[in-house]
């Protein structure tokens, strides 16, 4: 067993490190990686390592047939970065906390590097724990990046990323956890209950992203007008894409009308998101099955009314009443609850800090956020329209990353 003095910290070095796989870079130093001083945010070094990532993955062929892929390229081009700068009025007196340990979900196969990322911008050290499941898309981005740091001009970032995934393995994780400024988790509540039996550093502490409820709101009348193919692609994308799993994907849809408006707007809405899903989905057995089990638990505990649908492709329930604990009744890959409701008021009381996300059509933003900050409410940290759920942002569930991932350095004049 060796040992690794960090910060004043003794790390040991279990033998259970013969257990990761290390993507990029091959053999890290960790000795040195504690040592590297950290950045500002928005570095200039930063700004032209994930901007050539940007290009690596644009001109790879095998990147086009994964539209998340491509988003997370665009996301990182050299325009983007610098408009998201431009959006922090004074970070000249901020400078990254030093390491961050990243263990990201198992579900979301690009999550991963849009973690490493948000670490880099506010100036960091990154250690990212991918998912051990095998998804193209982690291929294609780990190819990317060890292609731009094989250019001599980017060779001195390589120590500040690290990539690396293990099975479950309490000894590695703490290991990884001793070495860290920060803790970043992606996953369910169980999962991170776990992963804190591992301890920190004295000063370091955790950014936990656990399991969120999302839901979308619809204005009946304003839906029919608004009704287009962006629409219902974006409400795909939004769904479909990752199987209802993401955390971003609404699983309660709340119409804004009275009963003629809705079920004007409901026959369209679905009839079109239907056409749309036969042409683009691939339902698996097994995904109807959870759906069908899925049904008979939900109404055995709610009253709902099913409706009627040709197939498994859309299951949507119309519930006349929410209930607390709600959010605890969904599945995935197209399984839908349904209220119809005079306004948005009618929906703040069940509104907890499970709920993330609110996307929105024919409501106007401003309303939504006057409707949160008025009720006081404890859940909902993102309000977007609808198609725009997946689009990763540096605030999520509430924290400002690059606030969060460096520290403000006081200076008395």
């Amino acid at each position: 067993m060796k040992t690794l003095n960090s910060g004043g910290v003794v790390i040991h070095m279990h033998q259970n490190l013969d257990k990761i796989s290390f993507l990029a870079p091959q053999n890290p130093d960790f000795n040195s990686i504690v040592k590297l001083p950290p950045l500002q945010p928005f570095s200039d070094e930063v700004i032209s390592l994930l901007s050539q990532l940007s290009h690596e993955i644009l001109k790879d062929k095998a990147a086009k047939s994964y539209p998340d892929v491509i988003t997370f390229a665009f996301w990182c081009r050299k325009a983007s970065l610098i408009s998201m700068k431009g959006q922090y009025r004074s970070i000249d007196d901020r400078i990254g906390r030093g390491v961050i340990f990243h263990i990201t979900p198992s579900n979301v196969p690009v999550n991963f590097a849009y973690s490493l990322a948000a670490g880099l911008l506010a100036g960091n050290v990154n250690v990212v724990r991918v998912p051990t499941k095998d998804y193209p898309q982690i291929d294609i981005i780990t190819n990317a990046i060890i292609r731009v740091f094989n250019d001599d001009k980017f060779k001195y970032m390589e120590k500040y990323v690290t990539l690396l995934r293990y099975e479950k393995d309490e000894k590695i994780t703490t290991f990884l956890s001793e070495l860290s400024d920060i803790r970043v988790i992606w996953g369910g509540d169980s999962a991170i209950n776990e992963i804190r039996t591992s301890p920190l550093k004295a000063r370091s502490f955790d950014v936990t992203f656990s399991d969120r409820y999302s839901i979308c709101v619809i204005n009946a009348k304003e839906c029919i007008n608004l009704l287009d193919t962006q629409v219902i692609e974006g409400f795909y994308n939004d769904t479909f894409l990752f199987d209802q799993n993401a955390c971003t994907a609404p699983h309660l849809i709340v119409w804004i009308g009275n009963c003629e408006q809705v079920l004007n707007a409901k026959k369209q809405f679905w009839e079109k998101l239907h056409s749309f899903t036969q042409q683009k989905y691939n339902l698996q057995p097994i995904q109807a099955i959870d759906k069908l089990t899925s049904a008979y638990k939900t109404a055995t505990a709610i009253e709902i009314k099913w409706e009627n649908f040709k197939d498994n492709l859309i299951v949507r329930g119309e519930i006349n009443r929410l209930v607390d604990g709600i959010e605890n009744y969904h599945c995935h890959s197209g399984f839908f609850l349904e209220y119809t409701a005079q306004s948005l008021d009618e929906i703040k009381n069940i509104i907890n800090n499970k709920y993330q996300t609110l996307s929105y059509l024919g409501l106007d933003p401003k309303e939504i956020l006057e409707f949160v900050i008025k009720n006081g409410l404890r859940g909902i940290d993102r309000i977007v329209p609808i198609g725009k759920t997946t689009d990763f942002t540096l605030t999520w569930d509430g924290y400002d990353l690059i606030y969060t991932f460096s520290r403000k350095i006081f200076q008395y004049n």
